[in-house]
């Protein structure tokens, strides 16, 4: 059995890889997270605890990432602060987390030998014309719009220069909007999606044209494995499962597979900086590494994580209430 550290375990992607790891491979998972308000220890509820070992503390805490990384044979990087307009709002804990907590970790990789993969987005690309057939490739220049997108791009940039300069033994994955169990109720789809369980109207941004490319939480993690089995040192992986949809569409969507009208749901002001559209091109990893999404129908992929935010409802009401009034604040 080998010794894995998933850092920001807690959260929802992370916590989906770590559900993946214990169910598909036989490896002992040590979840590093801080807990903040995106954190929830109810995300690992029901894992066995000869498997999963938990530890709260802060990715830029040198002396316990160090102490980790001596006991880890690989580490996967999740925790981030990813939030858009959280990092609108305030951009330094994105300067905190995405930029010295990477150098943090990558300085205890380069110490100890470990294996280390290093999970990105698609929003360092930037964006693309909404009549754009055009496609992020590994190649494509980044060009991110946000405070977030910024510290993710420079955290990527530090993981490249680490393998470069120190032989660290590092991979980069950039993947597309995840949806799925577990996700916060600030983002996109479970907030329209616990709105309609609490009876408000779901919120659309503006016009409601911008587009997406999701991919289920549980695809993202068996595409991290696979590069963790199989991927070039070096090397970095789009992750993708060919799922664009604009916001509009998806917000329709969510409400026909609910019961609700189509047309139940309000236009609100558009978010600044509101990128047009996101497409991957995950070529590279379907062709080199053999992987493949189990959930390619969006709409079945929807109707699950749907039913899920109906049967644990006490996994997100508590932050409900907070998320509605800062987003009334500010009229959206």
């Amino acid at each position: 059995m080998s010794r894995m550290l998933v850092t920001g375990g807690a959260g929802f992607i992370g916590s989906n890889f770590v559900h993946h790891v214990v169910a598909h491979t036989d490896h002992h998972v040590t979840v590093l997270d801080a807990l903040t308000y995106a954190g929830n220890l109810e995300s690992l509820a029901g894992l066995p605890e000869d498997r999963v070992t938990f530890v709260k503390g802060d990715i830029t805490d040198a002396a316990l990432v160090d102490e980790l990384f001596a006991a880890a044979d690989s580490v996967v990087h999740y925790a981030a602060e990813s939030h858009n307009d959280n990092s609108l709002h305030d951009p330094l804990p994105f300067l905190n987390t995405n930029i010295v907590g990477t150098y943090t970790l990558l300085e205890a990789a380069r110490a100890h030998g470990t294996r280390y993969h290093h999970i990105s987005t698609d929003e360092v690309y930037g964006d693309l014309e909404l009549d754009d057939p055009a496609r992020f490739t590994e190649d494509t220049p980044y060009n991110p719009s946000s405070p977030y997108s910024s510290t993710k791009a420079g955290s990527d940039l530090l993981v490249r220069a680490w393998v470069r300069s120190f032989g660290v033994q590092a991979t980069i994955s950039n993947c597309s909007n995840n949806y799925g169990p577990y996700q916060h109720v600030e983002k996109f789809i479970p907030r329209q999606i616990t709105n309609v369980i609490r009876g408000i109207r779901p919120k659309l941004y503006g016009k409601g044209e911008n587009v997406r490319d999701w991919i289920h939480a549980d695809d993202h993690s068996s595409a991290v494995l696979t590069i963790l089995d199989k991927g070039t040192i070096g090397e970095t992986y789009l992750i993708g499962a060919d799922g664009e949809k604009n916001n509009k569409d998806v917000v329709e969507l969510i409400l026909e597979l609910m019961g609700e009208p189509r047309s139940a749901y309000d236009h609100v002001t558009d978010r600044t900086g509101h990128d047009l559209r996101y497409a991957i091109d995950s070529t590279k990893l379907r062709t080199e590494l053999g992987w493949s999404p189990r959930y390619r129908d969006f709409e079945a992929g929807l109707a699950a994580t749907i039913q899920w935010y109906r049967d644990n409802e006490s996994w997100w009401a508590g932050a409900k209430d907070g998320v509605e009034a800062f987003y009334a604040s500010k009229g959206q």
